[in-house]
């Protein structure tokens, strides 16, 4: 292997942990700072309601992860390179280009994911904990059942078995879907020519918010998480909620009470629950 592919490959199996971590907090401080200067939307609910519950699943869910896959995503391609399993094991490409490909089949793979998440209903049992927050900012999130994170984690292990990417492929996408989970859940204003640019490739916040609207319709569209285009090819795609982004209603219809829906035990226990 070329020295500068070793380099990248030694830097992702050896900074995984630590540069999620730094990405996650430099960019949590970021969206942080940009809601409450320029808020795209009045909160129905305020912080001090959702924070506590919405983060302290998040630290759940981490410690969960690094006691049962203490490996992560970027530890099992390391295994797989030295197996020579996967797509990218079999084939010979250009270096940056197997970066960039495997870095795109990824994000299609989540994109299947989300949209099998609603359409299976024992998986959307545990995926509506994410979409009954009666309100929408950057800890939306990282709010997702543990089953569901288990789950996805699973399932992100299934794609690496399947394509054997590059490290620093996996590292790039763990940090980028990590990063755009925070950007294009936040309750920030962009200018509309601004979206309207930057929504040709990528997930916006005003592009996502219509998939936490309690339409139906709207819930079912913008499954994307990092690249727009997914949503486009299978025609998922709806460009703007019907009652407008001040007007429209966040959340789930049958799920409306404050203690159940955004807070700690009501949300574990939600998966399990027929009905408000």
């Amino acid at each position: 292997m070329p020295l500068m592919e070793n380099t990248l490959e030694n830097f992702a199996i050896d900074n995984e942990a630590g540069l999620r971590l730094g990405c996650f907090v430099a960019i949590f401080a970021v969206m942080l700072v940009w809601e409450l200067i320029r808020p795209r939307r009045v909160l129905t609910v305020s912080r001090r309601n959702r924070w506590p519950a919405n983060l302290g699943l998040l630290a759940i869910n981490t410690l969960l992860l690094r006691l049962l896959f203490p490996a992560a995503a970027v530890g099992l391609a390391f295994s797989m390179s030295d197996l020579q399993w996967g797509l990218f094991n079999r084939v010979d490409l250009p270096y940056w280009l197997e970066v960039a490909a495997a870095v795109l089949l990824l994000d299609l793979g989540i994109y299947v994911q989300h949209l099998a998440m609603h359409r299976v209903p024992l998986l959307w049992r545990l995926h509506r904990v994410h979409h009954a927050d009666l309100d929408i900012d950057m800890t939306t999130g990282s709010r997702f059942h543990s089953i569901e994170i288990l789950l996805s984690m699973l399932y992100k292990w299934l794609l690496i078995l399947l394509l054997g990417p590059a490290l620093f492929a996996v590292l790039v996408f763990e940090v980028l879907l990590n990063g755009m989970a925070l950007f294009n859940h936040a309750n920030v204003r962009l200018p509309t020519g601004v979206d309207r640019v930057l929504r040709v490739l990528l997930v916006t916040p005003d592009m996502h918010r219509v998939h936490h609207s309690i339409l139906r319709r709207e819930t079912d569209s913008n499954y994307g998480f990092n690249l727009s285009l997914w949503d486009r090819i299978f025609k998922t795609y709806v460009a703007q909620p019907a009652q407008g982004h001040d007007g429209m209603t966040i959340g789930i219809p049958d799920f409306r009470n404050l203690r159940q829906v955004d807070g700690l035990p009501g949300m574990l226990a939600l998966p399990f629950v027929s009905r408000p």
